[in-house]
């Protein structure tokens, strides 16, 4: 498994309107099935919903952020809409959010349970 440099955000997953594409980091191939569906689903119901682009991105210290943005010729974004989908993905996908941190942590970081 590659050493990740931590000067750098390490993207897990993303998904754009733009692009019509969802992308899963390859270092992330080892996640099961269900939890890779899963963030395809949330990625791109996120951009069916609301437009612009979303990722799911490792902090230094292995807390997972999610970044949105839109272009800004984006007529379609919800700016509004946008931070209520981002909220209640947190609120209903608390288990799965810190169950990939923990993840991250073991797997990459080194660290114990």
């Amino acid at each position: 498994m590659d050493t990740f440099d931590m000067e750098e955000e390490v993207v897990l997953c993303g998904a754009s309107c733009y692009t019509k594409k969802f992308y899963l980091n390859p270092d992330f191939e080892g996640l099961p099935p269900m939890i890779k569906d899963e963030l395809k689903i949330l990625c791109v119901m996120y951009t069916e919903e609301v437009s612009g682009t979303i990722q799911f991105i490792y902090e230094e210290d292995g807390s997972l952020r999610i970044d949105v943005d839109h272009n800004e010729d984006d007529l379609l974004y919800d700016e509004i809409g946008s931070a209520l989908e981002v909220k209640r993905m947190q609120r209903e996908r608390t288990e799965l959010f810190e169950a990939l941190e923990t993840y991250y942590k073991v797997v990459f970081l080194g660290e114990g349970m």
